[in-house]
């Protein structure tokens, strides 16, 4: 049974925003996230909003701004925004909350959208990495994905952020359809050839309401094997270990000291804050989501309601549960100590005989230190984590 009281925390001086940006010149088949694509004529009322949706959470209070630890701008395209508009979500940012020393400040961008201008204006805001949706380095491959670059570009592109921003991260898509393991290993060298800080490895999934998903069901669009997207997960685990970099979560891989600090935020169990149409957030246990339409979202806004349409109260077990999900995404998986500390209660006691299951199948290894994935679990991640919900 679980302590239904809260378990000690120390004060919480940092803090992780999330700012949603829901601007995309085009929409690709397989995205499923809140966006807008061709409508950059929305961007100065969006702009307007999100500064209305601050308000509502952090009022500015000159000398009294929040700390905030990691700030992520994701989208959508973060960098579809002018320069001009770029300065002003950051303005509107920043009069309610102040960048901790060493803060970490992400941005995501369009290989295409990338220029010297752009990097600059986002240097000069303090942002300190940059996440690149490169997906690819076989043009075939970009061509089924959509993606509006091409491979040549991306050297270019790096040379032009490393001007300013030194650590860079590649987001690569592998299970594309009509490509193999061969392809896949050959997009992953080419990545690491370019030496990057960091490497995010996604599996294509195909999302219900996505045009990728009408045109798997029309026999249009074919997944490779199961065995084949096993094999290149594990590629994925194993040629970026070989180069350096260590696996700390079950798509990311870094060069030490280059962990993505906002995302580790997430996985670790902490709260954090998120703004714009389709954003959700975590305080005390309270998850709220914003709407996600963006002209619904720009509508409550401006008529002074929330922005959320969906808000639950965790429980002291489900609070533990997602916990438990959360952590499991990290290599290092459940740390005891700290789920203790942050719950009340015993890991082990909590999971009881589902832990004893998937530790007899091999999926999962626990001792003193606490509950991991062992490397066959990683590849069945998401049905040992139903196995603990």
């Amino acid at each position: 049974m679980l302590d239904s009281s809260p378990a000690p925390r120390g004060p919480s001086v940092h803090r992780s925003v999330y700012v949603h940006v829901p601007f995309c010149r085009h929409r690709c088949g397989y995205c499923d996230f809140t966006l807008v694509a061709g409508r950059d004529d929305l961007a100065d009322r969006y702009l307007a909003a999100l500064d209305r949706e601050l308000d509502r959470v952090a009022p500015p209070t000159p000398g009294g701004r929040v700390e905030l630890d990691t700030l992520f701008l994701g989208g959508g395209t973060p960098t579809r925004l002018t320069s001009p508009q770029l300065d002003r979500l950051f303005a509107a940012v920043f009069r309610r909350y102040r960048l901790a020393e060493g803060a970490e400040v992400s941005v995501e961008a369009n290989p295409s959208d990338v220029t010297p201008e752009l990097v600059d204006c986002l240097a000069d805001a303090g942002v300190n990495r940059v996440s690149l949706g490169v997906q690819s380095f076989d043009a075939d491959a970009l061509k089924v994905l959509e993606r509006d670059h091409a491979p040549a570009d991306v050297p270019r592109v790096l040379e032009t952020v490393r001007r300013r921003i030194e650590n860079i991260s590649l987001d690569l898509i592998y299970a594309v359809p009509g490509h193999d393991l061969a392809g896949w290993e050959a997009t992953l060298d080419a990545a690491l050839a370019l030496e990057p800080t960091h490497l995010s490895t996604y599996g294509l999934t195909f999302e219900k309401g996505t045009a990728f998903w009408s045109r798997r069901r029309k026999g249009e669009l074919i997944s490779p094997p199961e065995e084949s997207e096993r094999a290149m997960y594990a590629a994925a685990m194993d040629r970026p270990a070989a180069a350096g970099f260590r696996q700390y979560e079950l798509s990311s891989h870094a060069r030490p000291g280059s962990e993505c600090r906002h995302n580790r935020a997430y996985w670790c169990g902490d709260d954090f804050e998120a703004f714009g149409p389709g954003a959700a957030n975590l305080l005390g246990g309270v998850r709220r989501m914003n709407h996600r339409g963006v002209l619904g979202w720009l509508r409550r806004v401006e008529a002074g309601e929330p922005p959320w349409i969906e808000e639950e109260t965790l429980d002291p077990e489900e609070r533990a549960r997602e916990l438990v999900m959360l952590n499991l995404r990290r290599v290092e998986g459940v740390v005891s100590d700290d789920f203790a500390r942050r719950t009340g209660s015993a890991v082990d006691d909590l999971l009881g005989d589902d832990l004893v299951e998937q530790r007899r199948r091999g999926l999962v290894e626990s001792d003193e230190a606490g509950v991991r994935l062992t490397r066959d679990g990683r590849f069945v991640a998401d049905g040992v984590m139903a196995a603990f919900l």
